[in-house]
């Protein structure tokens, strides 16, 4: 709140902000937190709840970047018009270029839409000459030829025939996954000799693969269904696909290599780090066809822990299930938030109207597993393609406890959202009152 109130002060900055005149998600996310706020460097703006010396400091920053701030807007508008004029469609614009922006703004002030297209020119072209040739373009190209279509939907037949289809686990590891996210969550993100020797018995047992296996059959309880990661009664077959959108990807499960590729390019900052798009194809075949989708056995340990901390995840307080330890601290965490409670509230109210704003959100938060499992998806899997595992126990709970965090401020976004959109209803609504 003291964020919008500051940035709505400031003027000629439109390009960075939303259609109600805030500032836009990745503005915060890529400018003001980062390069502006700065909170590791500047505590008291840290946090979600600032005090008011640090509302006070929060302004004061974002007042004193103004200049910065607009001269920022102005290249990010220059860039998107050089970016038209080259042909450029690869990429989400903000993603790439406002930090760079911000960096021009800084260094040379406001841009001569004249004498500095140039440069913007050799900025583009030194932003996307970093995909090194892994673009969705040519991710289009490598799967749409005729000939290899027919070759990869073959392999993506053989993967699919070739999957374990009996677990061999003796025993349910729930309890021993329970006892390694307390021991990390007691330990707070430091490492301890109880976690690593949980980690290290849990990994010799393939607990991760024998739990991956289990999620292909739809009468396993809880199923891949129940948990969010499919709209299947059990996981199909990946499709080759040729075409995806951010907006509207199917469950994890429900991706097609396509899409799992294609999310892979619009995360990577670096491209050129990554494996070719054939080598990227490949192993991404191989790794829908794995148990958990996941190649490499501390991430599939990592997601079946996830569930186990997940299914006890109870926002809403209304449930009398006996919590962990792992699951108080982020149960306690969750109901600590504001919009939670105002969320309970008008759930109560809007119950009765199926396509009320709140809807959604209520529904999430009665069954939070499956936002939360989703997105830890997501960062394993992005893990995976990067060959990054996890076998620290403070890296650990670093992660599962870094996607409640990340579940709670999407909530929180789009709970405020809601409530704008109500507000803006009501007021609308008692105008009209008063005309007639």
């Amino acid at each position: 709140m003291v964020l919008d109130e500051a940035w709505r002060a400031l003027d000629g900055v439109e390009a960075l902000s939303g259609a109600q005149g805030g500032p836009l998600r990745r503005t915060i996310k890529l400018i003001l937190d980062p390069l502006v706020i700065r909170p590791v460097q500047n505590p008291l703006c840290a946090g979600p709840i600032v005090t008011t010396e640090g509302a006070a400091e929060v302004i004061t920053r974002v007042h004193a970047a103004a200049p910065a701030l607009r001269a920022t807007a102005e290249w990010f508008t220059l860039l998107k018009q050089v970016r038209r004029s080259l042909r450029i469609t690869d990429g989400n614009p903000q993603d790439l270029y406002f930090q760079r922006c911000f960096e021009l703004a800084t260094a040379s002030g406001p841009p001569d839409r004249l004498r500095d297209s140039g440069i913007a020119e050799t900025a583009l072209l030194e932003l996307h000459g970093f995909a090194a040739g892994r673009t969705t373009r040519a991710l289009r190209e490598y799967l749409t030829e005729p000939d290899r279509v027919r070759e990869l939907t073959d392999l993506i037949r053989v993967a699919w025939q070739r999957r374990p289809m009996h677990d061999g686990a003796r025993t349910d590891p729930a309890a021993e996954l329970a006892t390694l996210l307390d021991a990390c969550a007691a330990a707070r993100g430091a490492s301890t000799r109880e976690g690593q020797t949980a980690i290290g018995k849990l990994l010799a047992q393939y607990a991760g693969t024998h739990s991956g296996i289990r999620l292909w059959f739809a009468e396993t309880v809880p199923n891949a269904e129940h948990l969010g990661l499919t709209d299947q009664p059990a996981p199909p077959p990946p499709p080759l696909g040729s075409t995806a959108s951010t907006a509207t990807l199917p469950r994890p499960f429900d991706r097609s290599i396509y899409e799992r590729v294609f999310t892979v390019l619009q995360a990577a900052l670096d491209r050129a780090d990554l494996p070719t798009v054939p080598e990227l194809v490949g192993a991404e075949i191989a790794r829908s066809c794995a148990p958990w989708a996941l190649l490499d056995e501390s991430l599939r340990l990592a997601a079946a822990a996830g569930v186990v901390l997940a299914l006890g995840l109870r926002p809403l307080g209304e449930d009398p299930t006996v919590e962990t330890i792992a699951q108080q601290v982020i149960n306690g965490r969750w109901r600590r938030e504001a919009y939670v409670l105002q969320a309970r509230r008008l759930a109560v109210r809007t119950s009765d109207e199926p396509g009320g704003p709140l809807t959604t959100v209520a529904a999430d938060l009665r069954t939070p597993w499956r936002p939360y499992l989703r997105r830890l998806w997501v960062r394993l899997h992005g893990r995976d393609v990067r060959e990054l595992p996890l076998t620290e126990a403070s890296e650990f709970w670093d992660v599962l406890d870094g996607v409640a965090r990340s579940v709670m401020l999407d909530h929180r976004m789009r709970v405020k959202q809601a409530l704008s959109t109500s507000s803006t209803g009501v007021e609308a609504d008692s105008a009209e009152s008063r005309v007639s």
